[in-house]
């Protein structure tokens, strides 16, 4: 009977026509640039200084081989997000396949994920504000308002502040949380393009000789560091019951945003090796804008415009990820695993608004009061854990159910699914061993919370659902 009990799963289908009342507001674009909004942060305005050192000139190479290793994931969450097009994401893929058990720890994983990055990711918010005002206006917050305690401050207000707005705007709807998204991921990239142009300036071709100066191991290291600067892609997977035409529209709208986005990271990289010879980013932790300051010239103008770019892109990156967060959350509360609270919709905005405000508010006094530090690189591990279950759900469901619907179809499978768990695996063993502490910590809780409210409270449970052997 416990066996039983942990192990029911969803059928495929009563996951997929399950009803929310969120309206179907978003078209292809709006879902592509919703994940090109969650990946494309600060990462790419930062990640050459930490990355280039390792690889030299053959981060070019490196930045593709990250995508490719993305991509074994993208297009296992393209084929579940055909078939099941939900709000929760990989969550209620393990659902669907792996059993309630798996599917709450991969949702507790998920909120970590997403809480925790969107978290950290405004803290480097409101530094990007912070030095935009040094550069404008030569003057910068005081610590006491933009550090949290323990790290020489008392409250990070600015960090804060960008989670309620960030709260505003999707408390007014899909559509209008979609369109803000699209005006700033075409700021950010605009910022990114403007970039190129002025760095291809000063291309020396010569800076690429060798291309390998640290040989394969260099540019699998570099590869694995710059893997981190891919998550998010998964975005849109959040959005499947606010997608006009889900079972069309999410399959492609994963996989053109890792396309657009790894393009988009290709070049930025050609353009800076271009412009500045690697061994200069060593020790440096070179920013896009000391890359133009070192190799343009020393005007003001390209690291503002390119500061103003970097506290767009982080914007949009809070936006997009708080949206998938909350959404995460009401398909947990709708399947009866967390408080009903989480699901209920107001009529007029289509919007959790209840899910919302609550989720909002813990994560700005999150990022306000506790020093992310190393809790921050558990969101690695919820992230490739994430991942590794989309993958095995694809290959289960082939072989339980080959003949269901399916809007798009992972190439060569099952070789691709299991290239894609096993990259997951072993980035899951690069982490350092506190990462791994923090997230044990995290799961225990986890489990004890599924044990005390989600397996009593279950909708299977209330139902007496058995374990569904059609899936």
């Amino acid at each position: 009977m416990l066996a039983q009990t942990l192990t029911r799963r969803q059928d495929v289908a009563d996951a997929a026509a399950a009803g929310s009342g969120l309206k179907r507001t978003m078209g292809l674009w709006q879902l592509t640039l919703l994940s090109v909004g969650a990946t494309l942060g600060t990462g790419i305005f930062v990640v050459l200084g930490e990355a280039v050192p390792e690889a030299g000139p053959a981060i070019v190479v490196s930045f593709v081989l990250a995508g490719v290793t993305a991509l074994f994931s993208a297009l296992s969450y393209a084929e579940l997000a055909g078939m099941i097009p939900g709000s929760g994401s990989s969550y209620s893929y393990a659902y669907a396949t792996l059993g309630e058990l798996v599917a709450w720890v991969c949702g507790w994983c998920l909120i970590l994920e997403y809480g925790v990055s969107v978290a950290a990711v405004a803290v480097g918010w409101g530094q990007y504000v912070n030095e935009l005002l040094d550069l404008v206006f030569g003057v910068t917050l005081p610590d006491a308002l933009s550090a949290p305690p323990g790290t020489g401050g008392v409250v990070n207000v600015p960090a804060a502040l960008i989670v309620v707005l960030a709260m505003v705007v999707l408390l007014r709807g899909a559509r209008e949380s979609a369109v803000a998204n699209v005006i700033m991921v075409g700021v950010k990239v605009a910022a990114l393009v403007m970039f190129c142009a002025v760095a291809f300036t000063a291309f020396h071709a010569g800076n690429f000789q060798p291309l390998f100066p640290l040989g394969a191991a260099g540019m699998s290291a570099g590869a694995a560091s710059l893997f981190f600067s891919y998550i998010g892609f998964d975005a849109a997977s959040t959005a499947g019951e606010e997608a006009k035409n889900p079972q069309r529209d999410l399959p492609r709208a994963i996989i053109l945003s890792l396309v657009l986005v790894t393009a988009l990271y290709v070049l930025v990289a050609v353009a800076a090796l271009g412009a500045m010879p690697w061994q200069k980013f060593a020790g440096t932790e070179a920013t896009l804008s000391e890359v133009l300051v070192q190799s343009v010239g020393g005007g003001s103008l390209w690291p503002i415009l390119l500061s103003i770019g970097a506290v767009v892109a982080t914007t949009s990156v809070v936006l997009t990820v708080q949206y998938g967060q909350i959404r995460i959350l009401f398909s947990m509360s709708r399947d009866g695993l967390v408080p009903p609270v989480f699901s209920r919709v107001h009529a007029r905005t289509g919007v959790p608004r209840a899910n919302t405000v609550i989720v909002s508010s813990f994560i700005a006094v999150l990022a306000a009061l506790v020093p992310l530090g190393s809790l921050a690189d558990a969101t690695s591990i919820g992230t490739l854990f994430a991942f590794a279950l989309v993958n095995i759900a694809v290959v289960l469901l082939r072989r339980r159910n080959p003949s269901a619907p399916r809007s798009f179809r992972v190439p060569f499978s099952p070789v691709v699914p299991v290239l894609g768990v096993v990259c997951c695996v072993f980035m899951l063993f690069s982490l350092g061993s506190d990462t791994w502490i923090a997230f044990g910590a995290w799961m225990a809780v986890g489990l004890v919370v599924y044990w005390l409210y989600g397996s009593r409270h279950s909708k299977l449970n209330q139902t007496g659902a058995a374990v569904k052997e059609t899936v």
